[in-house]
């Protein structure tokens, strides 16, 4: 999504991407990548995906995302740059914490207070809505950090997240004409190859530098972000 944002609604490069339209396409792409992975992780006979919980968290995420959706229609490109901005920092920050403190939920067992959670995937959804991103990059820590999810698990459940979070966002993007389909069919076709890349650059590279090249990257964005919409006020 910043992808778009980035070459579209700040560039010439791509005709019509505003902020909105950029949230609306990303969302649904994130639909079908949500959808593709789920799969992929089916079809490898491995039972890592918590349906139960997964579902359950959806209960949360669906109005909050629908409502975070509706919300985006209100940001500008200096406010959404700032925002967002800010946003990507925490998210940032929440990787290092995670990342801390995911080996010490190895041996613990999951511990998902149900009103708990459905409060926590509401709030989850707004931002997946408002920012066109799947729920699964705040809920992935969340689950490992609040509610003892191992990360193997936990990853693998957030794909429930980003299907059912971009799913209802993007209905809620496409009622406001936000989504312009001719990108947005791109988009799709190249998450289907991407996931299956994705899948093979994942198994050969070291988990843990992957980790530090994606918080290094969240942390340098945050930070032209912020300075751009600063800037332009």
């Amino acid at each position: 999504m910043p992808t778009l944002v980035f070459i579209g609604a700040n560039s010439d490069i791509l005709s019509g991407i505003t902020t909105q339209t950029a949230i609306g396409i990303s969302s649904l792409t994130l639909v079908f990548t949500g959808l593709f992975s789920i799969l992929r992780y089916r079809a490898s006979g491995k039972n890592s995906i918590d349906f139960k919980h997964g579902i359950m968290f959806s209960i949360g995420i669906i109005p909050g995302s629908l409502f975070g959706a509706y919300l985006s229609r209100f940001l500008n490109d200096v406010y959404f740059n700032i925002i967002f901005g800010a946003f990507l920092l925490i998210i940032s920050i929440i990787l290092i914490i995670k990342d801390r403190l995911a080996a010490k939920t190895e041996d613990k067992e999951k511990n998902v207070h149900i009103p708990l959670a459905i409060g926590f995937s509401f709030f989850v959804g707004i931002t997946a809505g408002l920012f066109g991103i799947g729920g699964g990059v705040l809920m992935t820590p969340l689950m490992i950090i609040v509610f003892n999810f191992t990360p193997h698990v936990a990853v693998a459940t957030s794909m429930i997240i980003i299907f059912t979070s971009s799913l209802s966002s993007s209905v809620g993007h496409i009622v406001q004409g936000h989504v312009l389909w001719g990108y947005g069919i791109i988009l799709i076709l190249a998450s289907f190859v991407g996931t299956r890349i994705g899948v093979k650059i994942n198994q050969s590279i070291d988990a843990a530098k992957l980790s530090n090249l994606l918080k290094i990257v969240l942390i340098l964005m945050s930070i032209y972000l912020i300075f751009k919409g600063v800037n332009a006020l």
